[in-house]
C-alpha cells in the first residue's frame, strides 16, 4: 500500500498518518518528494481503514501494491535514490566508473592499476581479495592480504575500494575496511546473508544472478532493505542463456526494466557479461546509451598474465582511451564522469 498525501500536508499530519498505520502493526516510510510525501505501508494492510484514511482532507489517494517487493518499488519512492559512498553520489547525473582487477595479486600490481585508473577518471577500485570459483583448485584470492593491499591502494590514491563478501563471518571485517560491499551473482539469493547486511548500513552492490529474473533480483534487494539498508546498488552483469560464444549475455534491457520497476541505481558490469576484453568497450558505451548509472570494469596492467579472468580484463591504456568517448555519449542526456 502506498499513500499519498496532499501538498498542503504538515509534519502533524504525518505523524497521525503514522501513528494510525503503528496501531495497526504496519511499518509506515514516508519518502519526501519536491511536492508531496509518499508513505510506503509494509505489513498486514487488510486490516487498514482505508475509507478512514480517504477521508482525511490531507490524504490525496491510497495506492495498491501489487508486486511482492515494497520498499525497492518505484511507487513507494518515485524519485530517483541517491546512495552516497564517502564524496560521490551513485544514481545522479554524475555517472560512476569502478575499475580494477578480477583479483588483488600484489602490492605493485594492485597499486600501479589503482593509479592509472584514478588518472583516467575512475571514481572506485574495484578487486577481489576473496574469489567465488567454478572450480575448488582455482585461485581462490589472497583474503585477508588482498583486503590490506586494497586499504593501501585506497590510502595511496583516495579511491573507495569495492570487493566481494562471500561469507557471513566476514561482515564485520568488510563493513569495517570495504566502501561498497559487492553481492557476487552466486550469492544474490543467500538470505541469510542478505538479511545480515540489512542490519548494516554500508552501500551494496548487488549483482544479478546467473538465471534471476528481474523481480527475483528486487526481491533480493528487498531482503537488504527490508532490514534497514536502503543503500543497495542493481548490477546486471549478464545472464545465462542458450549461448556459449560469449561468457553470458548482456540484458541491457534491465536497465530500462528496473529503472521503469525501482528507484535503485543500477550499474553495468560488460566484462563478465561478455567474457571478451575486445567487447567490452561497445558493450560499455551501449551501456551509457541505454541510461545507466554507471559501469564497473575489469581492468589490468598485464591481462595475459593475470592469475584471474585475464580473457575479459582490457588494459590500463585501453580503458584511459575509453573514458573520452564514454563522456561524450553521457553528455547527450546531459550526464557526465
Amino acid at each position: 500500500m502506498v499513500i499519498v498525501l496532499h501538498p498542503t500536508a504538515t509534519q502533524e499530519n504525518l505523524e497521525e498518518i503514522i501513528r494510525i498505520l503503528e496501531n495497526n502493526d504496519c511499518k509506515a516510510c514516508p519518502t519526501y518528494g519536491e511536492f508531496q510525501i509518499i508513505i510506503g505501508v509494509i505489513g498486514n494492510t487488510q486490516q487498514i481503514d482505508r475509507d478512514r484514511l480517504l477521508n482525511k482532507k490531507y490524504v490525496d489517494k491510497i495506492l495498491s501494491v501489487q508486486q511482492p517487493y515494497k520498499k525497492a518499488n518505484r511507487m513507494f519512492h518515485p524519485e530517483n535514490s541517491l546512495i552516497q559512498v564517502g564524496n560521490q553520489i551513485i544514481g545522479g547525473t554524475q555517472l560512476t566508473m569502478i575499475a580494477g582487477p578480477c583479483s588483488v595479486e600484489s602490492e605493485e600490481q594492485i597499486l600501479d592499476i589503482a593509479k592509472k585508473v584514478k588518472a583516467s577518471g575512475a571514481g572506485f577500485l574495484r578487486g577481489g581479495a576473496y574469489k567465488p570459483r567454478t572450480s575448488p583448485y582455482a585461485f581462490q584470492g589472497m583474503e585477508e592480504e588482498g583486503l590490506e593491499l586494497l586499504k593501501l591502494a585506497r590510502k595511496e590514491t583516495g579511491l573507495p575500494i569495492v570487493s566481494e563478501l562471500m561469507s557471513i563471518t566476514k561482515i564485520d571485517k568488510f563493513v569495517d575496511d570495504v566502501d561498497i560491499i559487492q553481492v557476487g551473482a552466486r550469492n544474490m539469493q543467500n538470505f541469510d546473508l542478505l538479511k545480515a547486511l540489512g542490519q548494516t548500513n554500508k552501500p551494496i552492490l548487488l549483482k544479478r544472478g546467473l538465471s534471476a529474473t528481474f523481480e527475483e533480483l528486487l526481491m533480493s534487494a528487498e531482503y537488504i532493505m527490508a532490514g534497514g539498508n536502503d543503500n543497495v546498488i542493481l548490477c546486471e552483469r549478464g545472464i545465462r542463456t542458450f549461448e556459449t560464444y560469449t561468457r553470458n549475455t548482456l540484458d541491457l534491457s534491465a536497465v530500462l526494466a528496473l529503472k521503469r520497476l525501482s528507484h535503485l541505481p543500477i550499474i553495468i558490469d560488460p566484462s563478465h557479461a561478455a567474457g571478451k576484453w575486445w567487447m567490452v568497450e561497445a558493450l560499455s558505451k551501449a551501456a551509457i546509451a541505454v541510461g545507466a548509472d554507471g559501469l564497473i570494469i575489469e581492468v589490468h596492467n598485464d591481462p595475459d598474465n593475470a592469475v584471474c579472468d585475464g580473457k575479459q580484463s582490457i588494459t590500463t591504456e585501453r580503458f584511459a582511451a575509453l573514458m573520452e568517448p564514454l563522456r561524450l555519449i553521457a553528455q547527450i542526456d546531459n550526464r557526465n564522469f
